[in-house]
């Protein structure tokens, strides 16, 4: 299969398939085409969170601010997938949760596009990085061992158009600074929001496990019930909870966490245990 990912809402996906369909009959598969829009990193966050649902694949992700200007493109074996991306970042968070080895880094090999002449110097989505997810899935298709990583490296080194990467781009998704008791447990946190959902529910970087056991915690000084579920508390009232992703939000039961707690993408927020028990 090839997943779809962009910032691109509609129709320009559809220009994609097209090219695509030209070269390989292979199942198409959109994963969400209203990702932030020219925000790599938040991309990053729902790819990482996303792709390893998925059984080995060709994947083109594109978020691309700086299309037509002289950055490459770029495409990553990570373990037996195949990630096609501008290098601006966004393929490597992703990338290190496919590999899903110990030794990640060394499951993980990148490689230059040989462009060319596109066609349109912004739309590079249907002229550089659909073709070559198409003409990926096809050579790999032709490998009989394609499932394997040895395999899918193998194929990648024999195409024409691809060379080593020396020094791609790479965007590590911030970690939150953590102050602990002489106990060892948490009692404050300074993180930062990475990504807003449609829902309006505020994902930041605060792993989970750093809430488990809190009945109340303060966001940026505002005491704030801890709950499993939405349903905890009453519709319009403000949560904070571990998302399916792992990470802690801070959210409105039938209501946008967003605004209530009036945070956006890349700005600070600070938890402090409190010892008030629901």
């Amino acid at each position: 299969m090839i997943t779809l990912a962009s910032d691109f809402g509609s129709p320009y996906p559809a220009a994609m398939k097209g090219v695509i369909r030209r070269h390989t009959d292979a199942e198409l598969i959109d994963v969400a085409h209203d990702l932030p829009r020219g925000d790599p990193r938040a991309a990053a966050f729902w790819l990482r969170f996303v792709l390893p649902e998925f059984p080995p694949a060709v994947h083109c992700a594109v978020i691309d601010p700086g299309v037509g200007t002289d950055r490459d493109a770029l495409v990553v074996r990570a373990g037996s997938h195949v990630l096609v991306a501008p290098d601006n970042g966004l393929a490597m968070p992703p990338a290190r949760a496919l590999a899903r080895e110990k030794e990640q880094d060394e499951n993980i090999e990148a490689f230059v596009v040989d462009v060319g002449e596109p066609a349109s110097e912004t739309f590079h989505g249907r002229d550089v990085f659909a073709p070559t997810a198409a003409r990926i899935r096809t050579a790999l298709d032709d490998n009989p061992a394609k499932a394997t990583p040895e395999a899918v490296s193998e194929t990648l080194a024999a195409m024409d158009d691809l060379s080593p990467a020396t020094d791609p781009v790479d965007l590590v998704l911030p970690d939150p600074s953590v102050e602990r008791d002489d106990a060892g447990d948490p009692v404050a946190v300074d993180g930062e929001v990475l990504a807003i959902d449609r829902f309006g529910n505020v994902v930041t970087n605060v792993p989970g496990e750093l809430i488990r056991g809190r009945d109340w915690v303060r966001i940026n000084g505002e005491l704030t019930p801890v709950a499993e579920t939405f349903g905890a508390v009453d519709s319009g009232d403000r949560l904070v909870t571990v998302g399916s992703h792992g990470y802690v939000e801070c959210d409105v039961n039938d209501g946008r966490g967003d605004g209530a707690f009036d945070l956006r993408p890349g700005e600070s927020v600070r938890l402090v245990a409190d010892n008030v028990s629901l």
